[in-house]
């Protein structure tokens, strides 16, 4: 009995590669899938330097020795209008949409930002004229 060569070599010779892309598109939409869900898409999970770490999450700026020893520090906040210092409005001290607000209250006191407002409350001890000034431009 003989191996016919030549005959498989043409029918091998004459046929043309088939690509299934069913299988092909099916691991591309799983792998795709995966990615999606398996991604964060959060920006407030990305942590640039170990300065900027608050541990508390308390939304205040992390004031530390790596931040200065300023005394006031500006708190920008988009379209600022409106500032309240224990009930008293301070919306004179405003500059260019910013706010100079004292360490001790940032550190100790409490600070609410909504769009277009900042308010604090000031631990004790401190008077509205004292925990706001105007930033220096």
């Amino acid at each position: 009995m003989a191996i016919d060569v030549r005959g498989y070599k043409k029918k091998v010779l004459n046929q043309k590669p088939s690509i299934n892309l069913v299988p092909f598109i099916d691991i591309l939409f799983t792998i795709m899938i995966f990615l999606v869900v398996t991604s964060n898409f959060s920006a407030t999970d990305v942590q640039t330097d170990d300065a900027d770490v608050v541990e508390d999450a308390s939304g205040k700026p992390n004031v530390t020795d790596v931040s200065g020893d300023a005394q006031y520090y500006v708190m920008p906040v988009a379209n600022l209008h409106k500032v309240t210092v224990n009930g008293v409005d301070k919306s004179d001290t405003i500059v260019n949409s910013a706010v100079g607000v004292q360490a001790r209250v940032i550190d100790e006191g409490q600070i609410t930002i909504k769009p277009g407002e900042i308010i604090i409350t000031t631990p004790s001890g401190v008077s509205p004229d004292v925990a706001v000034q105007r930033p220096e431009v």
